[in-house]
């Protein structure tokens, strides 16, 4: 049964009238009239009868009331719930870098504003992510990258995420005041796993200008990229926001390196027909509007 005719029924039953029920409504009466015909021609039974000008509910039609009431609440609140989508899940994609250093404070808002939804946090490989995003198995991607990643996909550039050449406080480097490809020439590098993007592009600019190069150690685990750089066994390329710590408190010596082919834009990337909930959608309100003010100029 349609529910309009059942929010007829219930408002013929409060205004004991067809009259006003149709006024209320902004139906014709006719139109009234037809509904409450056609309920009880469905249900086999009178439901309204006439005292001189007053109606009122017969005993089944006051039980009939009760159940279209539960009926319609129930309805009213489904319609509540599935709009604000206050509970669920949410997945979201990323890589290492950006799940320990840049995510947290953004989850921990989301948490603070849908405390019923439940926040799957998955990290991938970029080449997963991307295939995970297509199919569907995580609602939102987050990565580093210069170009788009996959042409398919919708893309939100977030901002330019800075890449930083890190070493040993101590190291000869980290006194000069430009430090230039040729500088490079013999150094040796700590580095992530192959897979990682930022460490196949300054590996591929090294090699194209012919600078020489020893991988000292290839680690997965971005703290031991650290701590290996503190104690002195090598530089390492890595994300600002993953060392910017370690940089202020003076533990570790950003080189005063740059190169234009060393940049890379923090992408948000959606599936373009996914459906964004209520806590998809301030996520993705609360990363523009930070980026937005951090980018902003005094």
């Amino acid at each position: 049964m349609d529910l309009t005719y059942m929010r007829t029924f219930r408002e013929v039953a409060k205004r004991q009238s067809f009259t006003r029920a149709a006024e209320e409504l902004g139906y014709a009466q006719s139109s009234v009239t037809m509904q409450i015909q056609k309920i009880e021609k469905e249900y086999g039974i009178p439901l309204i009868e006439r005292h001189g000008r007053a109606l009122r509910l017969t005993p089944p039609g006051e039980e009939l009331l009760k159940l279209f009431a539960e009926i319609l609440d129930l309805y009213d609140r489904s319609k509540e719930t599935i709009a604000q989508q206050t509970i669920g899940t949410l997945t979201i994609g990323t890589i290492d870098s950006l799940a320990a250093f840049y995510l947290p404070p953004y989850l921990q808002q989301l948490r603070t504003m849908f405390p019923g939804l439940n926040i799957h946090l998955q990290t991938e490989q970029e080449a997963n992510l991307m295939s995970k995003i297509r199919d569907g198995e995580v609602d939102i991607g987050l990565l580093l990258d210069r170009n788009t990643a996959d042409a398919v996909l919708a893309r939100t550039i977030i901002r330019e995420e800075p890449l930083v050449l890190v070493a040993p406080v101590s190291h000869p480097l980290a006194g000069l005041t430009q430090v230039s490809l040729q500088d490079l020439n013999n150094c040796e590098l700590i580095v992530s796993e192959e897979s990682c993007i930022y460490r196949s592009l300054f590996e591929n600019l090294l090699r194209e200008h012919g600078i020489v190069f020893r991988i000292g150690f290839e680690l997965s685990n971005l703290e031991a990229i650290k701590r290996c750089v503190r104690n002195g066994l090598g530089i390492a390329l890595l994300p600002r926001i993953v060392a910017e710590e370690e940089i202020e408190r003076g533990n570790l010596a950003e080189l005063s390196f740059a190169h234009p082919e060393i940049h890379f834009d923090l992408q948000l990337l959606l599936h373009p027909k996914k459906w964004k909930s209520l806590p998809l959608q301030s996520l993705i309100q609360l990363l523009l509007e930070d980026a937005k003010v951090k980018g902003a100029t005094p």
